[in-house]
């Protein structure tokens, strides 16, 4: 018994250095992992608002470029009233977005308008034909660029679009976005985060000091090749002090700041479409002194453990049969406390771990509902301006008919058909022009004002808007506003994106339906004007009446709608101070009522 206790006592310190050794990597590599799992949830929710928040302004250059007002511009970029109509229109547009800023540029990259064209770093007149969003343009592509503004001094993403008159370049539009409200979200949190170019220089970081610095060495190179852009004005350009390093397949950097080094985790993710590199950073201090505060309580724990059994092996050694059935039963009752006691702490670190990532998530998770629900309404913007396209191709090809038509009469002395044909034609002008007219009011930004609003004045500016979409589904329209006028406390562009929101959900109701009515009825009722907008549709189902108007929520496909459309109407409603609901019609179809306070006086709000 005695050898017994001396080896032991021989093994004892060597197993303490084998635990010291092996147990700190095994404990630090755990410790690694889930400090790695965490930083990865990081990393993605910020490529998603990165991306989400970027996405939204992508289709938005094209789309201002086929406007005519800016191909009138670039086709005669000296004219005054057309510089002036258009800077006033980009500075309306750009308020509208929450842009940062747009601007039109000639084939030799001199600006001509811009939505700061009356601020104190205007844009107008500077010339930007060495930035490579202009190149690009200039050439006939879609083009995407970030970089800090040589006029501005602002940093922000540019989307780039060439504007074509006759399939000639004429031009070329530019967005700039704001990504500063991402940056701030950033800062003073758990991680740090930055966002770098090819070059590996910062150029977005939740930590202010680190911007414009280069995680790479800046070789002759690479300095050349972000002169050339002017990608960064005037900005100094250094070396961050950085030393690269591996833990079991974790990439680590050391950052010297005043003689002092941190280690990070890094964890990174590149963005091929903005051509950026992500980075998360957590600190691996935390980690490694887990893991060693672990690896000293299992050597504590070691240790008693051989005490203990010294005590045991010296006691068996001089008590009988008996005590040494009571201090084996003591034994184990001892294993079992302290296996009850480590399962008890693990859990509670686990649930402790857990509410933390659950309260970043959710933080996280409101951002991205607000970045959707601007998502919502920009998709909302293309939509229509898709309506409008289509509404203008067909009274176009019609125009150029009769236009060739009108030709050959007049050649063959038919002027009498000859004027008929022009007479149509300034007939298809005059609806291209009230159409554009509808839906450039539906695009404005309304100021909250109520006043009262003229009912059937605004169902005929909505119907000017749906109507491609009436006719895409094949769908009836039966509009009953009773004898004498309607009028209602509102705003008339929201009762109108309201009105516009309900009767496309019908249509989409009854498409390929063998019964497509859609019936919309008006009446007073005490003091209140009562709108039930009927389909003959499927109804609603009990479980989806009652999230049919929860943000997000849609029963349509994948890539025909984000589920906001109700939500903004029922918003839009309860601001009038009246009620939205829904219900099935006792003959089939959904029924959405719509009630607002009645108004006598016959003016207009003001949007």
């Amino acid at each position: 018994m005695k050898h017994r206790l001396a080896l032991m006592l021989c093994l004892l310190p060597l197993a303490a250095l084998a635990l010291a050794w092996y147990g700190n990597e095994a404990a630090t590599k755990r410790y690694m992992d889930g400090a790695a799992l965490r930083a990865s949830t990081a990393l993605r929710l910020a490529v998603s608002a990165l991306s989400g928040h970027l996405s939204r302004y992508q289709a938005l250059p094209a789309l201002i470029a086929d406007h005519d007002d800016i191909k009138e511009l670039v086709t005669r970029p000296r004219d005054r009233r057309l510089r002036e109509a258009a800077n006033l229109y980009l500075k309306d547009i750009n308020g509208l977005l929450a842009s940062s800023d747009i601007y039109v540029m000639t084939p030799d990259g001199e600006t001509i308008a811009a939505s700061n064209y009356d601020g104190p770093a205007s844009f107008v007149g500077q010339n930007f034909s060495y930035r490579p969003y202009f190149q690009d343009a200039a050439r006939g592509e879609q083009s995407r660029f970030y970089a800090l503004g040589t006029t501005s001094l602002k940093r922000g993403y540019y989307f780039a679009s060439p504007i074509r008159v006759a399939d000639e370049i004429r031009g070329v539009i530019v967005f700039k976005v704001d990504i500063s409200a991402i940056e701030a979200s950033w800062q003073g949190g758990e991680y740090r985060i930055f966002v770098s170019d090819p070059e590996g220089i910062i150029f977005m970081s939740g930590s202010p000091d680190w911007l414009y610095a280069a995680i790479e060495p800046l070789t002759a190179e690479r300095r050349a090749r972000t002169e050339a852009s002017r990608r960064y004005a005037e900005a100094e350009l250094r070396e961050l002090p950085v030393t690269r390093s591996d833990f079991d397949g974790h990439a680590l950097m050391t950052v010297s700041d005043g003689g002092k080094g941190t280690e990070y985790l890094v964890l990174s993710r590149y963005m091929d479409a903005a051509d950026w590199t992500v980075n998360v950073l957590t600190a691996t201090a935390p980690v490694r002194a887990q893991a060693l505060t672990t690896t000293i309580a299992a050597l504590l724990m070691l240790c008693l453990a051989g005490v203990i059994v010294a005590i045991l092996l010296q006691r068996r050694a001089r008590l009988n049969e008996r005590i040494q059935m009571q201090a084996a039963a003591r034994d184990e009752l001892e294993r079992r406390v302290d296996e009850r006691t480590a399962d008890l702490a693990r859990v509670n670190r686990q649930i402790e771990l857990e509410i933390a990532e659950r309260r970043a998530t959710e933080q996280q998770l409101r951002q991205t509902q607000a970045d959707l629900i601007q998502a919502g309404k920009l998709a909302g913007l293309g939509q229509m301006s898709a309506a409008l396209s289509h509404e203008f191709n067909q009274p176009l090809a019609a125009a150029k008919t009769y236009a060739d038509s009108a030709a050959v009469l007049i050649e063959r002395g038919r002027t009498g058909e000859a004027s008929d044909n022009v007479r149509r034609i300034s007939a298809l002008i005059d609806r291209m022009a009230s159409i554009s007219r509808h839906l450039r009011n539906f695009a404005r930004k309304p100021n909250e004002k109520l006043a009262a609003v003229s009912l059937e004045d605004t169902l005929k500016d909505t119907l000017e808007i749906v109507a491609a979409r009436l006719t895409a589904a094949d769908a009836t329209f039966e509009a009953d506003l009773g004898n004498d006028p309607i009028y209602v406390r509102a705003g008339s562009v929201r009762l109108q994106q309201v009105l516009v929101n309900v009767i496309t959900n019908a249509a989409d109701a009854v498409e390929g339906l063998e019964d497509r009515r859609i019936q919309l009825q008006a009446a007073r009722s005490a003091g209140q004007v009562v709108i039930t907008v009927r389909d003959h549709g499927p109804g609603v189902p009990a479980a989806i009446a009652e999230r049919i108007f929860d943000p997000f929520f849609t029963t349509k496909g994948v890539g025909r709608g984000l589920g906001l459309g109700l939500s903004i109407s029922y918003n839009i409603v309860k601001d009038f101070g009246g009620n939205l609901t829904v219900s099935n019609h006792p003959d089939g179809g959904a029924v959405f009522r719509i009630e607002l306070a009645a108004e006598a006086e016959a003016r207009e709000a003001a949007e």
